[in-house]
């Protein structure tokens, strides 16, 4: 299958120029969710002086394979020539390896702002700055050290940032904002009723309990099915 699908990329040397071939890259990378309109098709058909339109789709299935190798796989530049069997021209090789390389970082950005990583805090240290200095400001130095997921940047991060007393007092009062977000998410969380429950308590049964404050103390019992049967009629 891969083997049919490399003798179509000579088409690409009908293209009038190297932007030619940028656009239809470009092209194919913004469409991958929902393929190339009726419209693209036929500029990029035109581009490459094609008759028939059918001789367009080999071609951009496999260059759609060779931007998903690039990307995904994060081939660097000294191995995308590798992805190419030898039958391919070495001028057309070369030139691909240039433009892919070209938009691989922008196509692996746009990946990962739709995965949305972002990368979580493994440790945090922080020292004094200005000490010896006796007319400077105190300040503080803050040292983040983050751990990032993301598929083609993994690894540590470090981030180091200067802090006064305005700016301090403006992250604290964000840090508490925060706290209190977490509370608030938390207890919503512990105040949904379990399985089984309702917001009156247990149920036993079809039958739920409710004590009754009235001349004596009773106990009422709910038939909580029958209840809820008629309000649905």
């Amino acid at each position: 299958m891969e083997q049919t699908l490399w003798g179509h990329l000579p088409v690409l040397v009908r293209a009038n120029s190297k932007e030619s071939i940028e656009y239809i890259l470009q092209s194919l990378w913004r469409t991958r969710k929902s393929g190339l309109h009726s419209t693209e098709r036929c500029i990029i058909q035109d581009m490459l002086q094609l008759q028939n339109e059918s001789d367009l789709d080999p071609l951009l299935v496999c260059l759609r394979m060779l931007i998903r190798r690039c990307v995904y796989e994060n081939t660097s530049k000294e191995d995308i020539p590798k992805l190419f069997p030898s039958e391919v021209l070495p001028e057309l090789q070369k030139l691909l390896t240039l433009l892919l390389h070209k938009f691989q970082r922008e196509w692996q950005e746009d990946v990962m702002k739709d995965q949305n990583i972002v990368p979580r805090l493994k440790a945090m240290t922080w020292n004094m700055a200005n000490l010896d200095k006796e007319l400077a400001d105190p300040a503080a130095v803050i040292n983040l050290k983050l751990q990032n997921d993301a598929q083609f940047h993994s690894g540590e991060q470090d981030v180091k940032f200067q802090l006064a007393t305005d700016s301090l007092e403006m992250m604290l009062k964000a840090m508490h904002c925060i706290r209190d977000q977490f509370s608030t998410t938390q207890e919503n969380i512990e105040d949904r009723p379990k399985h089984g429950e309702s917001k009156l308590g247990p149920l036993v049964g079809s039958c739920g309990i409710i004590r009754a404050k009235a001349s004596t103390d009773q106990i009422i019992y709910v038939d909580w099915y029958s209840l809820f049967r008629k309000k649905k009629c």
